[in-house]
Formats: C-alpha cells, structure tokens, sequence
C-alpha cells in the first residue's frame, strides 16, 4: 500500500499554512511551520506572483495531503463525484470524510488522521461488529463505527477515551463516549468541514 513517508511538517511549510497532520504537536511550539515558516529548499531572490493554476493545483495539493490521499485515488474520487448530480466540489469533500481512516479522527479515536489510518490498518477498529483494515473503506448512513474488543486494553484507547472529547463533534456524528462508539447519523454537510480547503479551486484544476 503505498503511502508518503517523507517529513509531514515540509508539507505544511509547502502550503504556507497548518495542515494539522501530526495532532497534538501542531497545537505547541515544536510546530514545523512555527519554527521555520519559509518554504522548504533554497528560495529566489525574488518570488513571482503565483498563476491561477499555481494555486489551484497547491489547493489540490492541500486536500490530498491532508485527507491522506495519493493522487490517482483522489482522481478517482473526483471522476465519481463529477458523476454525480449537483455540485462536485461538495460531493468530493462529501466521499472524502466518509472514509473510515477520517471518521475514526472525527470520532476522536485518534490524534490525527495518519494515526487514524495506523488504527484501522492495524485491525483496531470495527465497523457493524466487523473488522476493517482498510483506511480507505466508506461508511454510510447508520454505520457503528467501535475499537475491537482486545484493542481497549491498549494505552492509546486509554488516553484517547480519557481525553474525549478533543476536538468538537461534527453533527453527521454520534458519539458514545463511554464505550468509545460512534454512529454515522446523516452524510457529511460541507458547512462544517474544517479543513478550510475551497473545492471549487480542486474542481477548477481537474477542469482544465
């Protein structure tokens, strides 16, 4: 399964903004884009103004990164959100927090959505009583969404279900604090995705 392995926090210096990839450690000092907000490698002398196609494409960039995506899995996603009725944009950003790797993070099962994929890839999370394994598995409306059984004697689940909540709950999630459950109770609403990434410019750049 292939996957990025280079440094996170380059990134984040890349986008010229937080993407939030490595938890907690975003929110403290020890922030990559704290500590050296220049872009990585060696600058111009003299930048040039940044085309609609530059940004359009560094937009692109952003969503994958941060959802965790690489790129001939995200063109999937977007061929089938064009298919849909409607508005791509919204559609797109709809199919990518219903993975299972991004609604374990939303539930607050992790501290991130990298150590979100680790859960699932590993086999500590089920979905309606089975195991999943795979991060990129979509869930649907009524899905329950647990940690196995075994898994709750790890000291993860044991800081994770004592620090609940960490981050504020989207309304198309329940979640059951005291066993650690969340149900899907509707599809994801593009109001309350807090990536800050504008769809529109991703939709312009495969347009093209």
């Amino acid at each position: 399964m292939a996957r990025y392995t280079d440094a996170v926090c380059r990134l984040c210096r890349r986008a010229g903004e937080k993407l939030f990839l490595k938890g907690e450690r975003c929110y403290t000092p020890k922030c990559g884009i704290e500590k050296r907000r220049k872009p990585p490698g060696s600058q111009p002398a003299r930048r040039r103004r940044t085309s609609d196609w530059g940004t359009q494409l560094r937009e692109k960039q952003k969503a994958r990164q941060i959802y965790g995506v690489l790129e001939r899995q995200f063109l999937k996603y977007y061929s089938e959100a064009l298919r849909r009725p409607g508005i791509t944009g919204s559609y797109l950003m709809q199919i990518l927090e219903e993975r299972l790797d991004n609604v374990a993070y939303r539930l607050n099962f992790a501290e991130s959505r990298s150590q979100a994929r680790q859960l699932v890839t590993h086999g500590h999370i089920k979905v309606n009583g089975k195991k999943v394994d795979i991060p990129s598995y979509r869930v649907k409306i009524n899905d329950v969404v647990t940690w196995k059984e075994s898994s709750k004697k790890l000291d993860m689940y044991s800081r994770m279900s004592q620090d609940i909540p960490r981050r504020p709950l989207p309304n198309w999630l329940a979640l059951n604090a005291g066993n650690m459950e969340g149900t899907i109770i509707s599809s994801p609403d593009m109001n309350e995705i807090d990536t800050g990434i504008d769809a529109r410019l991703v939709v312009e750049f495969y347009s093209r």
